[in-house]
């Protein structure tokens, strides 16, 4: 039904639930949404490689050890979060992963890789957002960049397993507690 004081489709759907103008894309009903409110709560602005570096300082002598010996590979990762102003964060997921061979380093791989995220959630729900969430989204990018790397230096590409964002988080605040940090954020670097 099309009222007629201001042209628009006014017609409830099943049982009175609002109904959407296709035309104006406007919701209509008792529940109206604030504007604020209506806002995405997390937003990928960027995603970017700050820090790339790749080192295989014993090739071409590795390539046959690595045939011989069991590889051992480390790696390390570690999450940061830096405001840019209210609403926006940089957060970054430093990736270093290092393989040996039979004494010698095999190769080194380390990776910065960073995302611009538009964040609108309370404050308290703030840095499980930026170091479980933002990370979490950004680690899909990174291992891909971590397997081209060590696949372009010549080596079977590294495949990160799965990263448990929580747990890093949990063991982070139980840190912070231990050392009289309140865990909440500061205006500094969120880590």
């Amino acid at each position: 039904m099309t009222d007629p004081a201001n042209g628009k489709n006014t017609s409830a759907g099943p049982e009175g639930a609002p109904t959407e103008d296709i035309v104006s894309g406007e919701e209509r009903g008792s529940s109206q949404v604030p504007a604020d409110d209506a806002r995405p709560p997390l937003i990928i602005n960027n995603q970017y490689i700050k820090d790339l570096s790749f080192e295989a300082p014993a090739v071409p002598k590795i390539f046959e050890q690595i045939q011989s010996a069991t590889p051992d590979i480390g790696v390390n990762v570690n999450v940061q979060a830096r405001p840019l102003d209210d609403t926006r964060f940089e957060v970054s997921l430093q990736t270093r992963a290092e393989c040996k061979a039979g004494g010698a380093m095999a190769f080194l791989v380390e990776l910065t890789y960073c995302g611009v995220f538009t964040v609108n959630v309370a404050a308290e729900h703030l840095r499980p957002i930026l170091l479980i969430e933002c990370p979490r989204l950004l680690f899909p990018f990174a291992r891909h960049i971590i397997a081209n790397a060590t696949r372009d230096g010549g080596f079977p590409p590294l495949l990160l397993g799965p990263i448990d964002f929580v747990s890093m988080y949990q063991r982070q605040m139980q840190e912070r507690a231990a050392k009289g940090g309140d865990g909440g954020a500061d205006g500094a670097a969120i880590a």
